[in-house]
């Protein structure tokens, strides 16, 4: 850690990077609160993801005891043929975004098949589709957190050390200079006092 300078300069720059430093303080506040709703939104949207898969399957399991029967053969009937993820930016951090989810289904005979095929179709399509809509909100979620703990050690950083410090720095420079003002001033005085001695003998 370089030397304190203790002189008027000194105390000027600390000053002006008081004055930054405050003004950088509210901008990351408020970028911290909007992370924070972002993440508490993206926790959200997780959990119901979670809640809608866990729905579909339970849904399959009770309705469905049908798919255990051996002469009917759904194997490759759904597939997964395309998933579009894009990028969006919030307040400098890239954030992942489900575009689009193709899933195909194969050609089956709707007379050759029971009825309830139609549904286990739909069932797996939307269960595809709500898989990889949850490993990306759980993507976005992570970037959020990370984004999050980021800018609030950014915070702390200037909320709790750099402005404290700062503040003892000044105080620091203007005690010493206002002591060497005074010490300057009874210096003055000392030295008038012998010159107007030697003056009056």
């Amino acid at each position: 850690m370089s030397r304190l300078s203790l002189t008027k300069a000194s105390l000027t720059r600390q000053k002006g990077l008081l004055k930054t430093y405050r003004d950088v303080l509210p901008s990351l506040d408020l970028k911290r609160r909007q992370l924070s709703a972002e993440r508490d939104q993206a926790s959200q949207s997780v959990k119901a993801l979670v809640e809608r898969l866990r729905s579909l399957e339970e849904e399959v399991g009770r309705v469905y005891p049908m798919l255990a029967h051996q002469e009917i053969l759904l194997d490759g009937l759904v597939r997964l043929t395309d998933v579009r993820v894009g990028e969006e930016n919030l307040m400098g951090t890239r954030l992942p975004r489900v575009d689009r989810v193709s899933v195909a289904v194969a050609d089956y005979g709707l007379l050759s098949l029971p009825f309830w095929v139609d549904r286990v179709v739909k069932c797996l399509k939307d269960a595809l589709s709500t898989r990889i809509e949850l490993q990306v909100a759980e993507q976005r979620l992570e970037r959020l957190r990370e984004a999050e703990r980021t800018v609030t050690q950014r915070f702390n950083l200037f909320d709790k050390v750099l402005i404290p410090r700062t503040r003892g720095t000044i105080k620091t420079i203007t005690i010493y200079l206002a002591d060497a003002e005074r010490a300057g001033v009874v210096n003055s005085k000392i030295a008038k006092r012998k010159k107007e001695k030697v003056l009056g003998r």
